[in-house]
């Protein structure tokens, strides 16, 4: 986890909430946790020494991902996740796993290159002509589109079926889905600008969890 997406991610927000071990990098790049969560298998004595008990928040349960309990416990308009992108493959298909079983959380993934988040109801941005918009289906979708160089409207989405990747954008974007399971990929250059529209308290949401 590099110090810099850190520092760009509180920019946004005042609190920093750590995932078990990630506690030790946070700890490292000189911030302090407001909270740790999860079953605390991969934090160190030392570490867990640092952290006030307090804010310590340790689940027994095996059935969940460390991502998965911290969604579960945060409120917040948007939540910035740091150091789930660019990693192990196996990891980052549970944390889009994670995405989509607690939809009615926005949560905005942060990476080196990408931005990675759960497409809700209705999504508008205002980005770059010629940005690469990419969408992944991770259930059966419906969708329709402006602003987009190839348009959904009248595609049926799945995984092993039909993929939106490599998209580009023409225009104000308009995404719609019928559904929680469309992951939106765009550049990590675009930060600031899916902040604002995800943490808009006027904008569409997934109402369940």
């Amino acid at each position: 986890m590099k110090k810099a997406l850190l520092k760009a991610a509180i920019v946004h927000g005042s609190k920093i909430v750590a995932a078990d071990g990630a506690a030790r990098v946070v700890l490292e790049n000189g911030f302090v946790p407001e909270a740790v969560i999860g079953d605390f298998d991969s934090i160190s004595e030392a570490t867990r020494a640092v952290v006030p008990e307090e804010r310590c928040h340790v689940f027994d349960d095996q059935d969940t991902t460390d991502f998965e309990k911290c969604l579960s416990l945060i409120e917040a308009p948007l939540i910035i996740g740091v150091g789930f992108l660019g990693g192990r493959v196996d990891h980052q298909l549970a944390v889009l796993h994670g995405l989509i079983r607690f939809a009615a959380r926005p949560c905005l993934l942060l990476g080196k290159r990408d931005l990675v988040f759960l497409c809700p109801p209705d999504l508008r941005l205002d980005l770059p002509v010629g940005s690469r918009f990419s969408l992944f289906p991770m259930t059966d979708i419906r969708a329709r589109s402006d602003g987009l160089r190839w348009a959904l409207d009248g595609i049926s989405f799945a995984p092993g079926e039909r993929i939106g990747t490599s998209n580009e954008v023409c225009g104000p974007v308009r995404v719609e889905v019928d559904r929680p399971g469309m992951i939106v990929i765009l550049p990590a250059g675009r930060f600031a600008t899916v902040v604002r529209a995800l943490a808009d308290p006027q904008a569409p949401r997934w109402t369940f969890q």
